[in-house]
């Protein structure tokens, strides 16, 4: 025999499944970018910020230096049509707002590199980058944005950087910012330094947010500014906050563990419960399972309940099968001792027994073993009764069983008086059972001492039910013997050929098939109340 395969511990399987739990989201979060899009947002919205202030110190310096150029409408280049509307519909308020997403912006390669300058660069430009040269060095000690501002024809008028001079129309960004579009963009990030240390302030991130902004006077462009940061990364906000999470990590694993601890006490001491209950019965204990005190949730009730009940009910029938075979046995003991003790007659003194000696002999073996074909006849009956289980689709007409029954036993010599009318129901099982219910009732009244039955069938309305009332003129049963006519081989005609098994079988049977059987009142003879279930034809 195979040894059994090892089972996982309800225990452990809980255990597992909280620290998945747990994992889940540190999981997701690192699966998933969309923090990341936050970081790139927010670095997104700081450079719009500064692109918004350098704008704004390059106008009012130009101002300053050539104010002659404020009115001049030939300095500058005029917005394009769709950028020149927005202005128009909008003079004074145009908020712009952080756009970048990670799942959705395409990444361009890393920046071009800058060129010679098509035509000389701007005087009054040129002066203007002069004086914000400084600012912008100073302003990316701080923001570590990279900064670069150039003339309307796109040459390097003032920088962060060491493109002074050089051209920018090589940066999409910048064409675009100088037809008046603002734009936002990612751009591939490639270092040749090693990676930096996770808590340094330089970016390990391998991309950069690029912004470009036009550089408005009234409805012309007189520059552009590019602002290029590295967004910080996921690791560096994590690292930044490892104490915090080494706290929230602590504190969910304590969770878990107490949750583990929890369930443990709720759900695995309760099935352990159930279980040293179960085996102790196997054991042969008596009375041992019983509802636990405390189950703790009402699922564990139930179950508990729920085995209790089926404890209870192999309890009782084993003492019933226990009970059932010794009654059978002490029943069938007598004819099968009074039929051996006639044979070894017989065999002892058959040369001397004379012809009326043999007959009376022989016909108390006759007599023992028709006995003994009842009491075996009457048992099958029993257990079939016991076993038996009702079908949606069995049928029976009452009155017409009724009345064939009456019929039957008026040729044998018995009187059945059938109260008329009898109502046309059909109850819920074959032919042949309630033929056995009313014939081993029948037959109980008579081995009884009646010579008269009276059969009435009542309706049951609205209850979906109908009542058999079959009484007889007998002596009756004692008040002593009241609590015991159903019991399996209990008779008060054994000298009649009674088996004590008729209303056992009937009983069986009545309840297999959602019915009920009583003794009811009455002052002369045995009145017997079946109730049986109608047919789905009468509902």
């Amino acid at each position: 025999m195979a040894s059994p395969r090892p089972r996982l511990k309800l225990r452990y399987l809980l255990l597992a499944v909280n620290l998945t739990v747990l994992w889940l989201p540190l999981l997701g979060l690192e699966a998933l970018r969309l923090y990341d899009s936050a970081l790139v947002r927010q670095t997104e919205s700081e450079l719009i910020a500064q692109a918004a202030f350098v704008a704004a110190s390059y106008r009012a310096a130009l101002t300053r230096r050539a104010p002659h150029l404020v009115a001049n409408p030939g300095y500058g280049v005029p917005l394009a049509a769709p950028w020149r509307e927005l202005y128009d519909r909008e003079p004074r308020w145009r908020p712009r707002p952080a756009r970048l997403d990670l799942a959705e912006e395409p990444v361009s390669p890393p920046p071009p590199e800058t060129t010679e300058p098509p035509t000389p660069v701007d005087s009054y430009a040129q002066a203007v980058g002069q004086e914000l040269q400084a600012l912008l060095q100073d302003a990316q000690v701080m923001t570590l944005a990279g900064i670069a501002v150039a003339d309307a024809q796109g040459t390097v008028v003032a920088t962060t950087g060491p493109s002074l001079g050089r051209s920018l129309t090589a940066f999409d960004e910048v064409r675009r910012a100088l037809t008046g579009e603002p734009v936002s963009s990612l751009r591939q990030r490639i270092s040749d330094a090693l990676p930096p240390a996770i808590d340094s302030i330089s970016r390990g991130t391998p991309l950069r947010v690029f912004v470009a902004a036009p550089i408005l006077q009234d409805q012309r462009i007189v520059a552009a500014v590019l602002l290029w940061r590295t967004p910080i990364s996921l690791s560096q906000v994590l690292h930044g906050k490892r104490y915090h999470l080494l706290l929230a990590a602590m504190l969910l694993l304590g969770t878990v563990a107490l949750m583990s601890v929890f369930t443990s006490l709720t759900v695995v001491r309760p099935l352990q419960a159930l279980v040293r209950q179960a085996q102790r019965a196997t054991a042969g204990e008596k009375g041992v399972v019983a509802p636990l005190a405390y189950p703790v949730t009402q699922e564990m009730a139930d179950l508990s309940q729920a085995v209790t009940t089926m404890a209870r009910y192999l309890e009782q029938r084993t003492d019933y099968i226990r009970s059932f075979a010794a009654q059978v046995s002490h029943e069938f003991k007598t004819p099968l001792a009074a039929i051996r003790g006639a044979v070894e007659l017989l065999r002892d003194h058959l040369a001397t027994m004379t012809a009326a000696e043999r007959d009376r002999f022989l016909g108390n073996l006759d007599q023992d073993a028709a006995r003994l074909e009842r009491l075996v006849r009457r048992v099958l009956e029993l257990a079939r009764a016991d076993v038996m289980q009702a079908s949606a689709t069995d049928r029976a007409e009452v009155a017409v069983m009724v009345r064939h029954l009456a019929a039957r036993y008026a040729d044998a010599g018995f009187q059945v008086m059938v109260i008329e009318p009898l109502p046309s129901v059909t109850v819920a099982m074959t032919e042949d059972v309630l033929e056995s219910i009313l014939s081993n009732v029948l037959d109980n009244a008579r081995q009884h001492g009646g010579d008269v039955v009276r059969v009435a069938v009542i309706g049951l309305a609205p209850d979906p039910a109908v009542l058999i009332e079959i009484s007889d003129n007998g002596p009756g049963i004692s008040a002593a013997n009241t609590a015991r006519v159903f019991e399996p081989f209990f008779t008060t005609a054994r000298q009649q050929g009674g088996t004590g098994l008729g209303l056992a079988v009937v009983k069986s049977l009545v309840i297999a098939h959602g019915g009920s059987i009583e003794l009811g009142e009455s002052s002369a003879g045995v009145r017997l109340r079946i109730r049986l279930p109608l047919g789905i034809t009468n509902r």
